[in-house]
């Protein structure tokens, strides 16, 4: 389904569910110097970098999202997503448009489709840290797949994704969309 196809609830109930599993996953552990799949990152590190990517795209279209200490991650995050759920209800912010790097968006458009990817893919990086085995649907694996195409080269840019790994063929498809992405999930 589109972007157009899909109703600005819908978008904002897939961000929701997605940060919801990021939640689940942080309220299991209090380790937050545990290191990610992501190079020199903690699972702080980690949840910072999602609460910043986020509050810099909602701050950059003039919408007001609080800042939170990532002392205590999962407060943190808690925080920042309940700012953003009720940033992206309000019917005047999450319907509303933007000249995005592909064209028209809409915030609420972005904040499930290009944020919401990104929470997939950190969702494994920070299972694997916690030592927990993530696997992603069949839906899940289409949705990341079918978001690469876009990023072109820019995917592989500092602070994006590490060089694809080198995985056999013969590897489930998860291992091998990971390893796309720069993660060795073997």
């Amino acid at each position: 389904m589109t972007e157009t196809q899909t109703t600005h609830h819908d978008l904002t109930d897939l961000y929701r569910d997605r940060a919801a599993d990021i939640g689940e996953l942080l309220g299991s552990t209090s380790e937050w110097d545990r290191p990610t799949p992501c190079e020199g990152w903690t699972v702080r590190d980690l949840v910072a970098h999602l609460i910043d990517t986020q509050r810099d795209f909602l701050t950059e279209r003039g919408l007001e999202v609080p800042e939170v200490s990532v002392n205590d991650p999962r407060l943190a995050w808690d925080e920042h997503t309940a700012a953003v759920q009720r940033l992206l209800a309000d019917p005047e912010v999450g319907p509303s448009e933007y000249d995005g790097y592909f064209g028209p968006a809409t915030v609420a458009g972005t904040m499930a489709t290009f944020y919401g990817w990104d929470l997939l893919v950190h969702r494994w990086d920070l299972a694997r840290a916690l030592g927990a085995d993530e696997q992603f649907t069949p839906e899940e694996l289409d949705q990341i797949e079918a978001a690469l195409p876009g990023f072109g080269d820019a995917l592989y840019s500092p602070g994006i994704c590490a060089r694809p790994v080198d995985v056999p063929e013969t590897e489930a498809r998860q291992v091998q969309l990971l390893a796309r992405l720069g993660r060795d999930a073997r």
